[in-house]
């Protein structure tokens, strides 16, 4: 194990050399501050684990009846697998070309891709991760359509030329059998007949082929014959065609809506023509035709009446309406409507043989962005209901969060609040889709992942041993009043939709304490309660934060504060007022410029409450002087203090939500200590008070007890604020010319921009300043913000990140405190000392004591993330209060409530104990405190930036994880910042990826790959080598059904399924060989990989063996059984003759 020293500047440097030079010198080691670090690149290694989600963009599907497997395709490329709930699977084709159609080997744990540039693949099933065993190119014609039969190894491919060519699935090679579309159609026909849109074998006669034609014309093909034996002819386009089981009758769906009924001998007409959805004319005329009917399925059963399930076929009349899935049954007709429109259907049935009853139960319809499985069991069709993580994107999502290693009891916590939520009304049935196998790892902590989204709701995701199952659903819009019509749309709104949409979150899993932040510049505080309550008045705090543009104003001067005594940024009392229809403190008439109103109107009607996160408090921006409130960049909660703190480009604002108080409003350049080096140009909020009665930033002229003294209930929603006196006319006059005059003059340092700044980290990285977030459809949109807001984007210092800890606010300090980091845009990390009352009735009665402590460092490109190791290097976690029920009896809160032992305080004031680890856009630095000396500094990248980085607990230690723009995902050792990861994953080509991706504990991190699916990867070595342990199993050796029984008379005289020996037709010896240049053979990546799962699944191919062996002996039994019978037919028939002779033996030809 390496071992590292830590420098130390020497206590004898001067304040001025400390603050002209970043580097510091290093002092001589001892002993006691050496940090053995465990962490080394062998624990290290990135990949791709699950994909969670619905597939994005869907294109095709297929179902395999026996081993109960569903496979999706998209239009990039990709194939999604589900079993059973927790049994998924995510393959990509390498060319991201469109899956157009999919094919099930039965049974056989196989299945065929066909894809939009013309090739066909074939993917092995019986290992945990698929792989291609084979691909075809085709070279000359376009692959329009496949068709596999039931336990056949020779695949039929129809062209858009209207040829068919065969492929044997074994070894992937052309059969030289080829049915040329000019011998399939009439030789009179002069017009080609355009693409082959279906192809499918007579259920009871293997030997003729069904040919569809895209023009209308259908061919039944004699395989053997090589010719066309019946031909039927239809004026309309043909979309589909479904054989009844029997093989005497077939359906067809066309483009005018009707369905068309053939008998198999008769192809001179129809036997039936029938427009589901068209008007029937009283004068005996044609229906008006309908949408084409683009897909249907005919289905029959044992007792009763057939089903027939089609897609489509809506009159044009019904302009508007939703996607239809139509089920005929009987006499009986039900239109089931869709949210979405339909990509595809397959109707379940009960047997995998197409030549008996086929008994269907189910019909699975493959939506745009959804997943629907409906019960032909029940009456009224029933949904059932889907247990994959499939609602991701029921509305955008706009931030991610990813907790690994919670809390044990956390889990079955929100699980017991949210199993309420669930929808009623499903089919009583289990789910029909119920193949594959759970993986058996032992990756067993619990593992939470919290998506917010655009409509202002935040879902929780049990994501533990690679499954996601969501656990409850949090809507905070309904603590807003909402518009229930355009012309009730408020005027304050900052953008132009979505005005709930989660911006940031911060939880505190042990507490479950949850703070949001929305793009409305709103703060919601939750706390956690088994126990339904009704909130009659909703606890509201406005707070107003501005910043304002001066060419000769500076920051108030003034040394550091003790945290003891209010300081200049401290608040001023909160004083109440009720809350009338309009906003008595704000002002939004038509005269003069929005003052002190929010973005969004807290309701004033009585808010029920169910178990869950309730509301606790609410905290809004409000608009000043007709500029909109930033939104906010950056939040924080912590419950052991109960604060809450927030900032944003104007500043930084805390909040006691215990008191329901504004503790602390400043701006971003009165954190900086007047002898700062790296105080920023004056930029300072102004001195004079706002009009109205809300939270100002500058205002210390109240006393303390004032202050912090705790409002009481409302009759309405409560806002509680502070300062009250009135702004005049000539101030609000001056503010608007020295606000005009900084636009300028901010303007022309815009135009002086080099172009190199308009790169993509402009567009990136300035989600600080200017958010970004998802619009309704599924694309990244900029909100809407003030002019002065969009001129200073660049050079206005937002607050980019938070952290509580205890440690020494300042270098004299000899006893850690609680305190809060700050980082800014602009790479300074500010410390702020707190001061908190004793708990208990003092806490919620005297004041907390907040004051700026001045810079700690400044690094290179924004702060990300912040925090503190002690001297052995082991991680410090903001303290927090255990959660106990706010509802519950006071015995109980008692009894549930402890806080967390504070670590034993530092007396040795010339040693340091903390190391604070810092990590921006560019670099990396750890600073020991409370000496405040860098000793330790890493570049992380010159030419891109850092997105995302986190502090991570690993293999029993921690690090740094980094996520950079140019796709490299890194990690750094703590505390030497070692590079131990660096690998080049992820291009960043999608600003969803850059808004969503997190790190979590123990190799675990996430990001948003399309706007509906959730990639999860690990870092870690030991999850990557125990992956295939952890994966889900998607093929299980399972008995094939037993084949439908066809009698004794139809075994003896004939008439039951015609079996057909295609070896002998279209292998090389009878057909002969394809051509070279039609198809190119390619050997797929899964050969090797498929041969050592044969090697490794030797139980499984016992199983197969033996079901093999079944099978066989089964028809040998059938045959002895067929031979028995004729054995005693042949018996009867003699005794019958002999019986005979002897009865006319002596009689005389004449006694006859």
């Amino acid at each position: 194990m390496k071992k590292f020293n830590i420098r130390k500047v020497l206590d004898g440097l001067t304040a001025a050399s400390s603050s002209s030079s970043a580097t510091a010198q290093p002092g001589t080691p001892r002993e006691n501050d050496v940090v053995q670090e465990t962490l080394q690149s062998e624990h290290f290694q990135l990949c791709k684990t699950v994909r969670h989600g619905f597939p994005y963009q869907p294109s095709s599907m297929a179902f395999d009846p026996v081993q109960k497997i569903l496979a999706i395709g998209t239009q990039t490329g990709a194939l999604r697998l589900f079993g059973r709930a927790g049994v998924e699977c995510y393959c990509q084709h390498e060319s991201n070309a469109a899956v157009i159609q999919l094919q099930f080997l039965i049974n056989e744990g196989a299945l065929v891709s066909a894809l939009a540039d013309d090739s066909i693949h074939l993917w092995n099933l019986r290992q945990k991760i698929p792989a291609i065993l084979h691909s075809l190119k085709f070279n000359r014609e376009r692959i329009t359509y496949c068709h596999l039969p039931f336990q056949s190894k020779w695949l039929y491919i129809g062209t858009e030329r209207g040829n068919i060519h065969i492929v044997n699935v074994e070894s992937f090679t052309l059969s030289g059998y080829v049915i040329m579309w000019n011998k399939a159609i009439e030789l009179s026909t002069k017009t080609h007949p355009g693409p082959v849109v279906h192809i499918s074998d007579n259920p009871m006669d293997e030997g003729k082929l069904l040919i569809g034609f895209e023009s209308g014309i259908v061919v039944l093909w004699d395989l053997k014959c090589k010719k066309a034996d019946y031909r039927y002819n239809y004026d309309e386009a043909i979309h589909s065609v479904a054989w009844h089981h029997e093989g005497k009758q077939f359906v067809c769906s066309h483009s005018d809506g009707t369905l068309t009924t053939w008998n198999v001998r008769t192809p001179a007409k129809p036997a039936q023509i029938i427009t589901p959805h068209g008007k029937q004319p009283k004068d005996g005329k044609k229906p008006e035709p309908c949408k084409p009917i683009l897909k249907v399925e005919y289905k029959t059963t044992r007792a009763g009446d057939p089903f027939m399930v089609l897609s489509g076929g809506l009159s044009y009349d019904t302009v508007g309406r939703r996607a239809c899935l139509t089920v005929m049954h009987g006499k009986s007709t039900a239109v089931l409507e869709m949210d979405y429109p339909i990509v595809d259907f397959l109707t379940l049935c009960e047997t995998p043989y197409p030549n008996d009853f086929q008994e269907p139960y189910a019909v699975v319809v493959l939506l745009e962005k959804d997943l629907v499985v409906i019960d032909l069991g029940q009456i009224g069709y029933p949904i059932f209901e889907n247990p994959y993580p499939l609602t991701i994107h029921e509305s955008p999502v706009t931030c991610c969060e990813y907790f690994a290693d919670c809390p044990a009891e956390l889990i079955p916590a929100l699980y017991s609040v949210g199993c309420r939520q669930k929808r009623q009304g499903y089919s009583k049935k289990e789910w029909p889709i119920s193949g594959g196998n759970w993986g058996q790892g032992t990756q067993s902590y619990p593992e939470i992942i919290i998506t917010g989204h655009a409509d202002g709701s935040i879902k929780f995701w049990d994501a533990s041993a690679l499954m996601l199952q969501v656990l409850y659903k949090l809507k905070t819009a309904k603590v807003f009043e909402r518009a229930r019509g355009k012309e009730e749309k408020p005027n304050t709104d900052i953008v132009d939709e979505d005005p709930f949409a989660i911006q940031t979150l911060s939880w505190c899993p042990e507490s479950r304490m949850l703070c949001v932040a929305g793009v409305s510049a709103h703060v919601i505080v939750y706390r956690f309660s088994k126990q339904e309550i009704t909130t009659e008045v909703v606890q509201l705090l406005e707070v107003r934060m501005q910043c304002e543009f001066s060419e000769v104003d500076s920051p108030d001067p003034g040394g550091e504060q003790t945290p003891t005594l209010p300081t200049p940024g401290a608040s001023s009392s909160p004083q109440e007022s009720e809350l009338p229809t309009q906003p008595s403190t704000g002002s939004n008439s038509s005269d003069g410029p929005r003052d002190n109103i929010p973005c969004l109107q807290v309701r004033s009607s009585p808010l029920k409450q169910s178990p869950g996160n309730q509301v606790e408090l609410v905290i809004q921006l409000v608009w000043v002087s007709g500029e909109p409130p930033q939104q906010i960049t950056s939040l924080a909660i912590n419950s052991s203090y109960g604060l809450v703190v927030f900032g944003n480009s104007n500043g930084l604002a805390v909040v006691d939500y215990l008191q329901k108080t504004l503790l602390f409003n400043m701006g971003t350049s009165e954190l900086y200590s007047p002898s700062d080096p790296y105080q920023r140009q004056p930029r300072s909020p102004r001195k004079a008070k706002p009009s109205g009665a809300t939270c100002d930033s500058n205002d210390g002229s109240n006393a303390s007890e004032d202050r912090c003294r705790s409002p009481t209930s409302a009759k309405m929603s409560r806002k509680i604020s502070s300062s009250s006196e009135q702004k005049t006319d000539l101030e609000k006059g001056g503010f608007q010319r020295r606000r005009i005059q900084a636009c300028k003059k901010q303007l022309c340092c815009v135009k002086r921009m080099a172009t190199a700044r308009m790169n993509l980290k402009e567009d990136l990285c300035r989600t600080k300043s200017d958010p970004i977030f998802y619009a309704r459809d599924n694309s990244f949109t900029r909100s809407r913000s003030s002019s002065v807001a969009s001129i200073d984007r660049e050079s206005r210092e937002a607050i980019s990140s938070f952290y509580f800890c205890e440690s020494f606010p300042r270098k004299t300090d000899s006893l850690v405190s609680p305190c809060l980091l700050v980082g800014t845009t602009h790479g300074s990390v500010m410390m702020v000392a707190l001061n908190l009352p004793p708990s208990g009735d003092q806490r919620l009665q005297q004041p907390v004591g907040i004051a700026s402590c001045g810079t700690l460092v400044k690094l290179k490109g924004g702060i990300l993330t912040m925090a503190l190791l002690d001297a052995t290097g082991t991680l410090l976690p903001p303290f927090f209060e255990q959660w106990y029920d706010p509802n519950a009896s006071d015995e109980e809160k008692e009894k549930s409530r402890k806080r967390r032992p504070a670590s034993p305080p530092s007396s040795q004031e010339s040693q340091d104990t903390h190391f604070a680890i810092l990590c921006s856009e560019k670099q990396a630095k750890v600073v020991a405190l409370p000496s405040q000396t860098r000793i330790y500094k890493h570049s992380i990248t010159e030419t891109s930036f850092v997105l995302r980085a986190d502090v991570v607990q690993m293999a029993g230690a921690n690090c740094i994880a980094c996520f950079c723009a140019n796709g490299h995902i890194m990690t750094l050792s703590l505390p030497s910042l070692r590079p131990l990861l660096d690998v080049n994953y992820l291009p960043l080509t999608d600003m969803r990826i850059a808004r969503t991706f997190c790190f979590s504990n123990l190799g675990q991190a996430l990001y948003l790959t399309s706007p509906t699916e959730i990639q999860r990867i690990t870092y870690s070595q030991e999850t990557c080598d125990n992956l295939q342990e952890m994966l889900s199993e998607l093929f299980t050796p399972v008995e094939t059904p037993e084949a439908p029984n066809r009698g004794f008379f139809k075994g003896l005289f004939g008439g039951g399924a015609q079996s057909l020996d295609r070896e002998d037709l279209f292998g090389e010896t009878a057909a002969g060989k394809a051509s070279r240049s039609l198809a190119q053979h390619i050997p797929g990546p899964g050969n090797m990989e498929g041969m050592k799962g044969a090697a490794s699944g030797v139980v499984g191919e016992l199983a197969r063996a033996r079901i093999a062996l079944d099978e066989r002996g089964q028809k040998l039994g059938e045959l002895e059984e067929r031979t028995a019978a004729m054995m005693a037919s042949a018996e009867s028939f003699s005794k019958h003759a002999h019986d005979m002779m002897l009865k006319y033996k002596d009689k005389k030809w004449y006694q006859l």
